[in-house]
């Protein structure tokens, strides 16, 4: 079980948003770069990095950042938001990037999915993002109308990394995960679930890391440690040594 600071990359500033809204965000740092390098100096061992732009444009708009992050830490880096195709994925990946994260493609184009799952291995992870068990795309700007288990379904034998799995109603609401449907979604993959949204307490930490016996390997935490509501340190010390069962 690892914890994964979270930067979220709108107009090139370190932002929070609030269930994904793009007119709901909070600024945190005008060097996502430098807020990278901070993470990884407190003891990150991996950075979850998302382009809230390209997610809206469906193409890449902060890679020049995304460049700048990769060159600032040691850590491997994964990266969403707005990666529709093999040239993109392909982009990030020379870039340094660890690991790509393709969610609305998924939904939309499963079959390129599979092709870029066979074409990069060990390089693509799947992003579901669901609200009320049903998965969002563009943004978060769309429902699917398709029960997130039955999207994980589709590519459980193609080798995805992991699953990250957000719920949206919690997502940057300092309201705790839903620890309920994160686990029904684990155990319904044999694939490693990385939980996203909602964590904002060690409480939070404590009740997700409970879910390592259920296939769940990571929690992305954002506002909360911009916020100060959980110290990275601490954070990290909590979940060392919980495995997945």
């Amino acid at each position: 079980m690892i914890i994964i600071p979270a930067i979220d990359l709108k107009d090139g500033k370190c932002v929070r948003l609030r269930q994904g809204r793009m007119d709901s965000s909070s600024i945190f740092n005008d060097d996502p770069a430098g807020q990278a390098s901070h993470w990884e100096n407190l003891g990150a061992r991996r950075i979850h990095v998302v382009d809230l732009n390209g997610s809206i444009h469906g193409a890449p708009v902060n890679l020049a950042h995304v460049q700048a992050i990769v060159r600032a830490v040691q850590a491997p880096v994964q990266v969403g938001g707005g990666i529709r195709n093999a040239d993109t994925i392909a982009a990030y990946l020379d870039a340094g990037v660890d690991t790509v994260i393709l969610g609305t493609l998924a939904v939309k184009h499963p079959e390129s999915v599979l092709e870029y799952l066979a074409r990069f291995p060990g390089k693509i992870a799947v992003g579901i993002d669901a609200r009320n068990g049903l998965v969002a795309v563009e943004g978060w700007t769309e429902s699917s109308g398709m029960r997130a288990g039955d999207l994980a379904a589709r590519f459980a034998d193609a080798g995805p990394t992991c699953y990250i799995y957000t719920d949206i109603e919690r997502d940057g609401m300092m309201q705790g995960p839903n620890l309920h449907a994160t686990r029904q979604f684990a155990r319904e993959t044999s694939v490693p679930v990385i939980l996203s949204g909602g964590i904002s307490s060690y409480q939070d930490i404590a009740g997700a890391s409970s879910l390592a016996p259920d296939g769940v390997v990571g929690i992305i935490i954002g506002r909360a440690l911009y916020e100060g509501k959980v110290e990275l340190q601490t954070a990290l010390s909590m979940v060392a040594g919980k495995d997945a069962g």
